[in-house]
C-alpha cells in the first residue's frame, strides 16, 4: 500500500490530538486561574534513498499559554488573585505544585485549602487558620486574622502565601492539573503581588478555540479524503496488474 497511508494517518492522529486539547479548553473557558493548552507540532521528512517526498507530523511539545486572565472581583476574603506573573504554591499529591486558582477555604481543623482539598503552602509550611476570626490577605500575601469578639484591633499575622515566579519555559502541567518546575522547587519571590478580593478568570479566548476547532475538523476531513484516495489509487493499481498478469 502507498506510503502516503501512514503519512495521513500521523497528521489524522494529532489533529484528533488537538482537538481534544481545544475540547478541552473549551470545556475550562469558566475555570478560575486556568491556562489553555497548546500542541505544537512539527513536520519531519522521511529518510530514504530517493527524494524527501513525504513528511510525517510529530509533536514536539503539549505547553501551556501563560498570558494572565482578567481579574474578577467577588469580594469574598478568602478569595485572592496574582497580579501580573507568579504562582500559588500548593501541597499535590505528587508534591509541591503550583497554581493560579486563588479560591481558597479553611477545612474543619482550620488548615487553609484550595477549592479542591489540598492545603494551601506559606513561607513556614500548612497554614492554619484560628477559628472565630475574620480573615484579610494583603498584597503581600500575609494572612491576618481579626477576632469576632473582643478587641476589633487585635490584628495577628498568622501567615503568609508561598508566592513563586519561575521562569514560564520551565513550567510544566502534572496530570493532576497542578504546574511544576523542571529546575526543581523554587523560592519565595517577595516581588510577586497578590489582590484580595478578586479572582483570576480563565485566559481561553472562547472565538479563538472555536475558530481552531473548526479549522481541525475541515483539516481532519481532509486527512480522511486522502485516506480514501490512497484506497482507490490502491485498488485501480491492482486492478492493472491483475489484467496484465
Amino acid at each position: 500500500m502507498d506510503r502516503l497511508v501512514y503519512v495521513v494517518m500521523s497528521g489524522a492522529k494529532w489533529t484528533m490530538e488537538r482537538q481534544a486539547s481545544v475540547a478541552h479548553n473549551l470545556a475550562n473557558a469558566s475555570s478560575t486561574g486556568y491556562r489553555a493548552e497548546e500542541h505544537k507540532l512539527r513536520a519531519v521528512n522521511t529518510i530514504s534513498d530517493g527524494l524527501p517526498t513525504r513528511s510525517y507530523a510529530v509533536e514536539v511539545s503539549v505547553g501551556a499559554n501563560q498570558e494572565n486572565g482578567p481579574l474578577q472581583l467577588t469580594g469574598r476574603p478568602l478569595d485572592v488573585a496574582i497580579k501580573g506573573d507568579g504562582w500559588f504554591a500548593v501541597q499535590g499529591p505528587q508534591g509541591e505544585g503550583y497554581t493560579r486558582n486563588g479560591h481558597f477555604q479553611i477545612s474543619p481543623e482550620g488548615v487553609l485549602q484550595t477549592a479542591n482539598g489540598l492545603p494551601v503552602l506559606g513561607d513556614g509550611g500548612e497554614i492554619t487558620i484560628p477559628p472565630d476570626n475574620d480573615v484579610s490577605i494583603g498584597d503581600d500575601g500575609t494572612i491576618s486574622v481579626v477576632p469576632r469578639t473582643g478587641s476589633k484591633s487585635a490584628v495577628n499575622a498568622v501567615g503568609r502565601l508561598k508566592l513563586v515566579n519561575p521562569q514560564q519555559a520551565t513550567m510544566l502541567r502534572g496530570d493532576d492539573g497542578l504546574f511544576r518546575t523542571a529546575t526543581g522547587a523554587p523560592e519565595q519571590d517577595d516581588k510577586v503581588r497578590v489582590a484580595g478580593g478578586y479572582l483570576e478568570g480563565s485566559n481561553v479566548n472562547v472565538v479563538d478555540q472555536m475558530v481552531q476547532m473548526i479549522a481541525l475538523s475541515r483539516q481532519f476531513e481532509m486527512q480522511t479524503k486522502m485516506l480514501q484516495t490512497a484506497e482507490a489509487d490502491d485498488r485501480a493499481a491492482q486492478q492493472i496488474l491483475n489484467n496484465r498478469s
